[in-house]
């Protein structure tokens, strides 16, 4: 069973690239993040088309998250996290597929910072922690996937001394992140490429891309059910460099049935 994340930076404007990813890889399951469109504006006969089926989160111009399946209908169990009845920002959305319960997820950037962006990004990292939690109380597999927008440590970051006043590499977003591993989540694509400097984002500016000055801030986080069944586990780089694609790559794991 393979499982992906990918951040498409604007659905509609990547859509090409989308199918053409979906049609020539196959995940069984893909997370999305950063639709960029309003719930109406979901492209979902597009999707069919290729074989999939969806559920989603959209919000006009911003943000934005997906599930789709290519074997049944994502079973949807909720969408966005409790503990804040304000918040109106589409950034998560959950649903059974094929046995494994699947979390989607945007965690906001924080930049600038310090300021009531990042004040933010570490209010949704803490319910995002209470969530995980409960989920890893439940007893059932699970996978956590989406931009993190995170950069846990040096290895995961081309020149990281560059990002030491950055919202992704500031000493509380990393340890949040760590906290939130500590609670038994197993970071799926660093245990198989543990010493690598391995990105999953590559920025528009500066032939980032070309020099391979990357970032590693998408991730798929395995429950304890599911990492004995961790096979391997990949970014599609190749994919960051097809005309007009998002400025993230796909990323993947396969699990044994």
């Amino acid at each position: 069973m393979k499982i992906a994340t990918y951040n498409v930076n604007g659905i509609n404007a990547r859509l090409p690239v989308l199918l053409r990813w979906l049609t020539e890889t196959t995940p069984d399951v893909v997370c999305l993040q950063e639709l960029k469109a309003p719930t109406e504006k979901f492209p979902l006969n597009a999707i069919q088309e290729v074989g999939y089926q969806a559920i989603w989160h959209g919000q006009k111009s911003w943000n934005g998250v997906a599930i789709l399946s290519r074997n049944e209908q994502p079973t949807e169990i909720r969408r966005g996290l409790s503990g804040d009845p304000d918040d109106t920002q589409s950034r998560y959305i959950e649903a059974k597929v094929n046995g494994i319960l699947v979390g989607c997820l945007y965690l906001p950037n924080g930049n600038p910072a310090p300021g009531p962006k990042l004040d933010y990004k570490m209010s949704w990292f803490t319910r995002l922690q209470a969530h995980a939690a409960t989920l890893l109380d439940s007893d059932v597999p699970v996978v956590l996937a989406g931009d993190y927008n995170v950069i846990p440590t040096e290895l995961d970051a081309y020149r990281p001394e560059r990002w030491l006043e950055d919202a992704l590499f500031l000493p509380e977003v990393r340890q949040a992140y760590q906290s939130l591993l500590a609670q038994g989540w197993t970071d799926a694509l660093r245990q198989v490429h543990e010493k690598e400097a391995i990105y999953t984002f590559w920025d528009y500016f500066r032939g980032a891309f070309t020099r391979n000055a990357g970032l590693r801030i998408d991730y798929l986080l395995l429950s304890p059910h599911l990492k004995p069944r961790l096979v391997s586990a990949g970014v599609d780089k190749e994919v960051r460099g097809w005309e007009k694609s998002s400025d993230h790559a796909p990323v993947w794991v396969e699990l044994t049935d």
